[in-house]
């Protein structure tokens, strides 16, 4: 059950944060796609940031253990990014 609740607790306490900072307001997504406001991509980064530190942190603590994954299908990964991006911007949210 736990391998459940925690990531949907880590999920909700980021959304939380994306909403609470006003990343989710249609000038800010949309000031992104133009180039012309780096707000969301900066907070993005940093979350990206300091869950790769802490991760590997508790891997060397040994609170947790990662194990290995198999490739990722790039292909799949540019089309689908590609798609939601541009459905993103289409929406305008």
């Amino acid at each position: 059950m736990m391998i459940y609740v925690v990531p949907i607790v880590i999920g909700f306490l980021f959304a939380f944060a994306l909403q609470k900072a006003g990343l989710g307001h249609y000038h800010k997504i949309v000031n992104q796609f133009r180039f012309k406001d780096n707000t969301v991509m900066k907070f993005m980064m940093t979350g990206i940031s300091v869950g790769l530190v802490c991760l590997y942190g508790l891997k060397d603590l040994g609170v947790i253990r990662l194990d290995q994954v198999s490739s990722t299908y790039i292909v799949g990964n540019l089309i689908g990014g590609l798609l939601f991006g541009v459905g993103m911007a289409l929406a305008g949210t």
